[in-house]
């Protein structure tokens, strides 16, 4: 099977992030291709079933370069928790693993060193950004903040929360906070009380 045979095909792709096995199809070319190309070393299998052109420079700071990856690579994830409080600065954690939620009801799917959380309610909050070339969702500050305490312990959740009234160059929105700790079933009354007196 010869690399010129396929080259055309998958030329839309060789400057984008990662395509995957479904939209090479659409484009003519079959999985096995792929791995001849991966084999060859074309290609890079990013996930399975997720591809990229093996000269690819990613664009975007090489930080945030695995959390864009794979927050894009899931199609209904967002970041959250740890990873989300990272992007915002409202943590000292080290973002050892990413964090993305996915809907209650969706099947989790697997990446390395990627945890992966199951979520109702997963359109509160959920914002996007942009991580260089990566269109990503994620959840506001003031979800992350009652996620926080939702899945983290006391102490990250208090740290966050004061982190977040002491930010000067977003101002933090009390209605929204409380609100969104209302709707989940979180009570930080107490914990905004200390943050704010």
């Amino acid at each position: 099977m010869g690399h010129s045979k396929y080259a055309k095909q998958l030329e839309p792709f060789r400057q984008t992030p990662f395509f995957t096995a479904k939209q090479a199809a659409n484009e003519g070319v079959p999985r096995q291709a792929l791995a001849y190309l991966v084999k060859k070393g074309s290609l890079e299998r990013v996930y399975p079933g997720t591809y990229r052109f093996a000269e690819y420079e990613p664009q975007v700071d090489f930080q945030w370069e695995n959390l864009g990856l794979v927050a894009a690579s899931i199609h209904d994830g967002v970041i959250c928790l740890i990873s989300a409080l990272c992007y915002y600065e409202l943590t000292d954690q080290v973002m050892r693993e990413i964090w993305i939620a996915v809907p209650h009801e969706s099947y989790a799917p697997k990446r390395p060193s990627t945890k992966i959380i199951r979520m109702r309610n997963i359109s509160l909050g959920k914002t996007e950004i942009i991580l260089g070339e990566y269109k990503v969702k994620i959840f506001d500050q003031e979800r992350c903040i009652v996620d926080a305490f939702r899945y983290l312990s006391k102490e990250i959740a208090i740290k966050a929360l004061q982190r977040y009234f002491k930010n000067a160059t977003n101002k933090a929105d009390l209605k929204k906070l409380g609100a969104y700790a209302k709707k989940l079933r979180v009570d930080i009354t107490p914990y905004i009380l200390s943050c704010t007196t």
